[in-house]
């Protein structure tokens, strides 16, 4: 399939462990990097994995709990130190750009390079970026604060050209360009060839939604239907169902009732409690509803292209 490749970073909630880091994600689309929430220590991981993150020019903050914002101002003021000079971009809710920018004054840490905020409106579905090669979407969770989730969609490519047909029909190669943009061709003897024989479909594109601290929602299923790889929290098992209602989080059962809801491809489970020994219940508990479930692992690459 596509070329997108996501990494996770963290995935586990709340506290900080060892071997337990909160939450973040590089995913890779477009031939370009972008990082999903900035939990605490982010930066330290990012670099053990020896990803280029000097490279990130987007990131996207789902909500203002610091498991999942707490190592942006560190990254962002890291950036500086190295030098940085191209823009930073970072989408969030409002009271994003209020926070990293008060910690930067009072530690008199003025970074010395573009640095935009995307503020979100609690609630919206909109589109926040068309890049080159991507677009990303935001569709409103149900936690205790603002939350927003993000679609991020691979754009199709150029079709795939049949060199030995255009010959055959005399076709200059200065049209090949266009043809590959999808337009017909006129044969040397005037006739017109429709692209469908010159050319075939472009590659399969991607898409990816990222779904981070929520509660149940029956209506998230409409933002994301389709999408090919859909990471949803687990915080609970079932049997912490009132829990998880309580403090606006999701059960591994009620994860893969939305991934079956949403005909979605794949189920990606995280955002842990670290109440729980063994994860394996987890994915377990998710495959009584959708089978194509796997757990999320710090450190751990999902490769669009494998599938």
């Amino acid at each position: 399939m596509a070329g997108m490749r996501l990494q996770i970073i963290g995935c586990h909630s709340a506290t900080p462990r060892l071997l337990a880091r909160p939450s973040a994600q590089v995913l890779e689309i477009g031939n370009s990097p972008v990082l999903i929430d900035c939990g605490e220590g982010t930066q330290m991981e990012l670099r053990r994995l020896r990803l280029k993150f000097t490279r990130i020019e987007h990131i996207f903050i789902s909500h203002l709990h610091g498991d999942h914002f707490f190592g942006l101002p560190g990254l962002i003021s890291t950036f500086r130190l190295l030098g940085r000079e191209r823009p930073l971009h970072i989408y969030g809710p409002k009271g994003i750009k209020e926070a990293i920018t008060l910690l930067l004054k009072l530690g008199e840490s003025w970074i010395n390079y573009p640095l935009h905020f995307h503020e979100l409106e609690q609630g919206t579905s909109d589109t926040l970026l068309e890049a080159k090669g991507f677009t990303v979407k935001t569709f409103p969770l149900k936690h205790r604060v603002p939350t927003q989730g993000f679609l991020f969609r691979e754009l199709p490519g150029l079709r795939k050209l049949k060199p030995e047909v255009a010959e055959s029909h005399g076709i200059s190669r200065a049209y090949y360009l266009k043809i590959k943009q999808g337009a017909d061709a006129i044969a040397a003897d005037g006739r017109t060839i429709p692209n469908a024989v010159l050319t075939e479909p472009p590659a399969a594109t991607g898409s990816y939604a990222y779904c981070s601290d929520t509660a149940f929602d029956p209506e998230l299923p409409g933002h994301i239907r389709g999408v090919h790889t859909l990471y949803h929290e687990a915080t609970f098992l079932h049997t912490e169902a009132a829990l998880a209602a309580k403090t606006g989080h999701s059960t591994a059962l009620e994860a893969g009732k939305i991934a079956r809801a949403a005909e979605v491809n794949r189920l990606i489970l995280g955002h842990f409690s670290s109440r729980y020994n063994s994860l394996d219940s987890f994915r377990k508990e998710a495959q009584q509803e959708f089978l194509n479930t796997e757990l999320a692992a710090d450190g751990k690459v999902f490769d669009w292209a494998e599938l």
